[in-house]
């Protein structure tokens, strides 16, 4: 079967101490990025436009989630106005942040 996800990546999986939170929070700003809640369960929720890339659920070994350390996830956007968008989005949603968004010219052109 040949794969129709255009991404390169199957998924990517967030663990939450606080699926409501959580999910209330990925409601809130995934739309501005045109991705929309596709599966839901007790354990988790997985977002994308087409497919299910993004899960956030409780950890499958039932202990606690955790910061790990050095990871880092990012979303495509459309342009420099979405990612206004999304970051207005997620500051209004409760998250904090390590920069406001802008050019990071040492990580790419």
């Amino acid at each position: 079967m040949e794969n129709e996800n255009p991404s390169i990546l199957s998924h990517v999986s967030v663990g939450t101490n606080d699926m409501p939170r959580a999910v209330a929070f990925y409601d809130a700003v995934l739309p501005v990025l045109g991705c929309k809640k596709l599966m839901e369960f007790p354990f988790g929720a997985a977002y994308g436009k087409q497919f299910p890339e993004f899960w956030v659920q409780s950890p499958i070994d039932a202990k606690p989630a955790s910061v790990g350390n050095g990871t880092h996830i990012c979303f495509v956007a459309e342009s420099k106005e979405a990612v206004h968008a999304f970051y207005d989005a997620a500051m209004a949603a409760g998250a904090t942040e390590d920069g406001p968004p802008g050019p990071r010219p040492q990580y790419s052109p």
